[in-house]
């Protein structure tokens, strides 16, 4: 009896035992399981946030000691040769998971810039969209202003060391504080070649970058390049564009019309408009309307006009001799700067120097060739500006009556020609060699324009990507 007692409960205990085993058997691959699936969605978080950037670094050699230059900043006085950094980006862009048509919801990016000189932000932003239709989009930051091709084309992927003088003098560093609405259908629909960009920016120029700096051309120091609001004005920047491909993408082609309204505010300085003397001479009528409201309050001193107009087009061609590419791009409209520059104004420069408004308008032109099967890539690009364009020539500096202001340094027009190749030394690196010639508008009534300055400069650079 004993004994079958033994065996009845030996029997039961078996299958309890071989459950408890199996259930310490499981435990581990529970655990392992959970471990896997934490590390799947780390996984998919990582995959979601991209980290890239580039080096730019470079040999410049000027034509004359301590010349201006539109090409990595003026040099040093006495200097005509320079080992630089032009730029060293890290961005970080983080996406939130893409539905179904490719979308993502959600995203944000930063983007720094560091050099010899310091570090800079460079943009800082939040972008949402719409999930219904997929069409919108807000992005509200640190961003680039969406005037033109020029301003907003990546400082990585252009083919010649700088943009165009005015797109330098009219949009410093590219970028304003502000929110931009987007309108572009997804790439499903059959309006996705079209793009609506419409924004509102704080209408200051520059990056987030309060440290201060000289500029001989307005003859103080001002603080560089702050995008902070100084008062309740905001400007309005709008693009309308379509870009297209045939089915081969072997002809891709593009259109775009923008527009851009602002003003800058007269605080306690003097205002002057263009106007002519008796015999027909321009120059510089002082703004009466603007001086008397000096006196009255912040909020309602006036405003003189930023208003821009431009058109661009780009067409590329991939054929036998190579890709082939064409670009034009045409601004116009009128712009307040100081007697000696044109370049766009920050608000923080209230009370440094009286206000200039002139009309202008320029043009930048864009040949690219690659050559062949080869890595090279030849690039010749033409640009003006021409910051006045009611004075020409000997009417520049000219003797002027009935209490008028005569023009100057600040009318001068400049044209310019780069001649570049491009050699692609594998697929994240590329050697660039340029050559700026530039030549200006002379005047025999303006001290130191009477002949073309000596301002051409020539430009080594190697960039590595990440």
């Amino acid at each position: 009896m004993k004994k079958l007692q033994l065996l009845i409960i030996a029997l039961l205990a078996y299958p309890m035992a071989d459950i408890f085993a199996q259930d310490f058997e499981l435990n581990p691959m529970d655990t392992l399981t959970s471990h896997v699936a934490g590390i799947r969605q780390e996984l998919d978080v990582l995959k979601r946030l991209k980290i890239n950037g580039y080096v730019q670094a470079q040999y410049q050699l000027a034509d004359s000691a301590g010349q201006q230059s539109f090409n990595g900043g003026n040099f040093a006085p006495g200097d005509k040769s320079r080992f630089m950094i032009r730029r060293a980006r890290l961005r970080v862009q983080y996406d939130s998971q893409a539905d179904e048509r490719g979308l993502s919801l959600g995203s944000m990016m930063f983007q720094i810039d560091m050099t010899e000189k310091g570090v800079r932000l460079m943009d800082a932003y939040c972008k949402l969209s719409e999930r219904k239709l997929g069409w919108f989009s807000l992005t509200m930051g640190l961003q680039n202003r969406q005037f033109g091709f020029e301003v907003p084309y990546s400082s990585g992927l252009r083919e010649t060391p700088e943009r165009a003088r005015m797109a330098q003098l009219l949009f410093p560093s590219e970028r304003d504080l502000g929110a931009m609405l987007t309108i572009n259908p997804h790439k499903f629909s059959k309006y996705h070649s079209l793009r609506l960009d419409l924004m509102l920016v704080n209408g200051n120029s520059g990056v987030a970058n309060t440290s201060l700096s000289y500029d001989k051309s307005y003859g103080n120091y001002y603080l560089l390049g702050d995008v902070s609001e100084t008062d309740t004005k905001k400007d309005f920047v709008g693009r309308l564009s379509f870009a297209h491909a045939n089915r081969e993408e072997s002809v891709r082609y593009g259109i775009g019309a923008s527009v851009y309204s602002g003003g800058f505010r007269v605080d306690t300085v003097n205002a002057f408009e263009l106007a002519q003397d008796a015999n027909g001479v321009y120059g510089y009528k002082k703004d009466i309307l603007k001086d008397e409201q000096k006196t009255i309050s912040y909020l309602d001193r006036s405003y003189t006009n930023r208003q821009y107009l431009g058109l661009d087009g780009q067409v590329s061609v991939t054929w036998s001799p190579g890709m082939t590419t064409l670009r034009a791009e045409y601004w116009q409209g009128t712009q307040p700067g100081s007697s000696s520059s044109s370049a766009s104004m920050n608000t923080r420069y209230t009370g440094l120097y009286d206000v200039y408004t002139r009309p202008f308008n320029g043009a930048i032109f864009y040949f690219l060739q690659n050559i062949m099967e080869t890595p090279l890539q030849a690039v010749v690009k033409y640009d003006w500006f021409d910051p006045n364009t009611d004075v020409k020539g000997d009417d520049i500096g000219k003797s002027v009556g009935d209490g008028l202001t005569k023009t100057g340094a600040g009318d001068i027009r400049y044209n310019t020609w780069g001649f570049g190749l491009v050699y692609r030394w594998e697929s994240t690196a590329r050697i660039m060699a340029y050559y700026d010639l530039v030549t200006n508008e002379t005047s025999g009534n303006l001290s130191g324009y009477t002949q073309d300055l000596s301002d051409n400069q020539f430009t080594l650079r190697i960039q590595v990507r990440f």
